[in-house]
């Protein structure tokens, strides 16, 4: 087959760049692998790629030493077996790797050998042989700046317990302890105990056996295409209704579209470079001494993409599907497949366009609609106790939409029964659930027709009274460039409907109009913590809904490339203080939305889906309705 620059990694491909780097000297006996990524030719090289061009392929090597604690990051040309790059990291200053899938089990084990731990645990009134259903977790830790967790490599542990394997732990936490892990020299470096705290009894599961008799009025709801999906995929080349792009998965962020365009007439025009979520972080609001360091960031401390599902027909996809597989690294640097990590399928979303014509005397053409179908493009990950599934839809308009569901479990606290508190919702007795938030953040390499793209913020503007608006009832639109990356952080106003239009000022419509594409945003709260906080520091992205920054090959990330145990500063934060223009250039747009989470019952043992995401919609990109041309539905349903 023939190959892309942007192609997933294959097995031989990870293989070959551990034997490099072991030929090299770099690969002992304690040697980890927390990440193995693609990396990415510039966007230019890649636009410049045609079919039988030679293709140079260089990956990205996260290293750990489990002996002694040190981390590098590596390049290797796969092509030339070479290594092109090594630099170890300064733990302090650059953050530390990922977390090691074997970092959880070791976490557990750590906490659960320490005695000052096992006492606490006695002290609660737990036994030695109730310990044994005890759970560890092995939570990120955050920076504060404390001086003995300098360099460390570090894992917070909260407790939580199982009346079986089957329970949920998350149902029984064990309030008031903390234990802090140093996963190098294998010890809990610090317990904190702030005293006992009576564990929630009340069992959480929510599997049939104990939910009750299942509803026995739901009939069978089948989705059929008996000539088979409307959209073809060549390797990782997929092409539906005019649309085509290419499909990439990788460790850090999961899912990933590359060159995303879409055929207008003999032109396929280009939209998107590149398009993924980059990072999500998840900060919560209690102030206890035990739970106030809580902040994930699941994309650079976990990985969304190693953590994946491998995906169930008709449970997690249902219709007429194709699955992709995902090849990603093991902890040993070794090429391990997920079956099904990605899914397509098509869906009917409604109606797409109607008009019943009220002055069509013959009747025949009076009513005229077409139903709407949309490209789905999704996976679902699972970090610790949420579950998250991310739909990226391609519409028949010309629209793009980006969905973040969240599921799972809500994670929890202890208090005594019917004690309230500011910062959660009881959802249990004694049980707490803390309020949080989900703080997504999608990069866009945008390309609207070309690479040199100008941001405007567009708004409503309502008029004075006057002269020139006798009845006060006049409006206008206000569309301001962002002209410097220094201006480049930009935040919604949902009463004046802000947007975000991508122009490119060199390519116009038939009115004289530059094409563009809008970014319609959800707005909601930002990161509520204060300003100057160890978490405002490390979820700095989260301070705006927007951040337009000059593209740059090694600008991948919003908070930097190793964010785990990073002070903050790094990212879209510092880009945006070397105050570069973004008139007329290569951009990209780092998106942040997502929900402030205030629990409710009903969110208990297992929460519902909530969803949340944003839009691109284009605007004045076509030279009327792209849809035009779709044929009327057939069959009884439509007819009558």
């Amino acid at each position: 087959m023939e190959r892309h620059p942007l192609d997933p990694l294959t097995a031989d491909e990870i293989s070959t760049a551990r034997t490099v780097l072991a030929e090299a000297g770099k690969v002992g006996d304690t040697t980890r692998f927390p990440l193995v990524v693609l990396d990415e030719p510039d966007r230019h090289t890649v636009a410049a790629h045609r079919p039988g061009d030679p293709v140079v392929r260089r990956v990205r090597v996260t290293l750990l030493d489990r002996a002694t604690g040190v981390s590098a990051e590596a390049v290797v040309d796969l092509t030339a077996r070479a290594l092109v790059a090594w630099r170890e990291l300064a733990a302090e200053e650059d953050g530390q790797p990922p977390i090691l899938f074997e970092e959880y089990e070791l976490c557990d084990a750590i906490v659960k050998a320490d005695p000052d731990w096992r006492r606490a645990m006695a002290d609660r009134g737990i036994d030695d042989a109730t310990i044994g259903r005890a759970v560890a977790t092995p939570l990120a830790a955050g920076h504060f700046g404390r001086p003995e967790e300098s360099g460390r490599r570090l894992l917070r542990s909260l407790t939580f317990l199982r009346c079986d394997e089957t329970d949920n732990p998350f149902a029984h936490p064990v309030a008031g302890l903390v234990a802090d892990v140093d996963l190098t020299e294998r010890r809990v470096l610090r317990l904190l105990d702030t005293g006992p705290v009576p564990v929630p009894a009340e069992c959480g599961r929510y599997d049939p056996a104990r939910t009750g008799p299942a509803r026995t009025d739901l009939r069978p709801l089948e989705i059929t295409q008996p000539e088979g999906p409307s959209f073809t995929l060549d390797g990782h080349h997929l092409r539906w209704q005019n649309w085509e792009l290419r499909l990439d998965f990788n460790a850090r962020e999961g899912l990933v579209l590359h060159q995303v365009g879409i055929r207008d007439g003999e032109r396929l025009r280009p939209v998107l470079h590149r398009a993924a979520l980059a990072e999500m972080a998840v900060p919560y609001a209690e102030p206890d001494p035990g739970r106030n360091w809580v902040c994930y960031l699941d994309a650079g401390e976990y990985l969304l993409g190693r953590n994946a599902n491998a995906l169930r027909r008709g449970c997690d996809c249902l219709g007429e599907i194709r699955y992709l597989d995902a090849v990603l690294s093991d902890d040993l640097g070794r090429p391990e497949t997920l079956p099904n990590a990605v899914c397509l399928h098509e869906e009917d979303t409604g109606l797409l366009w109607k008009h019943t014509n009220i002055f069509d005397a013959t009747g025949e053409t009076s009513v005229v609609s077409r139903r709407s179908r949309r490209l789905v493009i999704s996976y679902i990950t699972t970090l610790g106790n949420y579950d998250y599934g991310f739909y990226w839809y391609l519409y028949q308009d010309g629209t793009i939409a980006f969905e973040a569901k969240s599921t799972g479990i809500v994670q929890t606290s202890a208090t005594e029964p019917g004690q309230s508190t500011p910062h959660a919702t009881e959802v249990a007795p004694g049980l707490q659930a803390p309020y949080h938030q989900h703080l997504f953040c999608a990069r866009l390499d945008v390309a609207v027709d070309g690479f040199g793209n100008t941001v405007e913020e567009v708004e409503a503007v309502r008029l004075p009274p006057g002269e020139d608006n006798p009845n006060g009832n006049a409006f206008t639109v206000r569309a301001t460039p962002v002209t410097s990356g220094a201006d480049g952080g930009r935040l919604a106003k949902p009463a004046s409907g802000r947007t975000w239009r991508v122009v490119n000022p060199a390519r116009f419509n038939r009115m004289g109009r530059p094409v563009a594409y809008t970014l319609v945003p959800q707005p909601n709260p930002l990161l509520l913590a204060a300003p100057g906080s160890s978490v405002a520091r490390r979820v700095a992205y989260a301070t705006r809904h927007l951040w337009v920054t000059r593209y740059a090959p090694e600008r991948r990330y919003p908070d930097g490339d190793h964010p785990n145990q990073h002070p903050g500063g790094a990212g879209v934060t510092a880009w945006a203080a070397a105050d570069e223009p973004l008139e007329n250039t290569d951009l990209t747009l780092w998106h942040t939305f997502g929900p402030t989470h205030l629990p409710r019952l009903e969110d208990w043992p297992v929460m519902p889906v909530d969803g949340t995401g944003f839009t691109l919609r284009p605007t004045g990109f076509f030279d009327r309705n792209p849809a035009l041309d779709l044929p009327p539905e057939g069959g009884a349903h439509c007819h009558g």
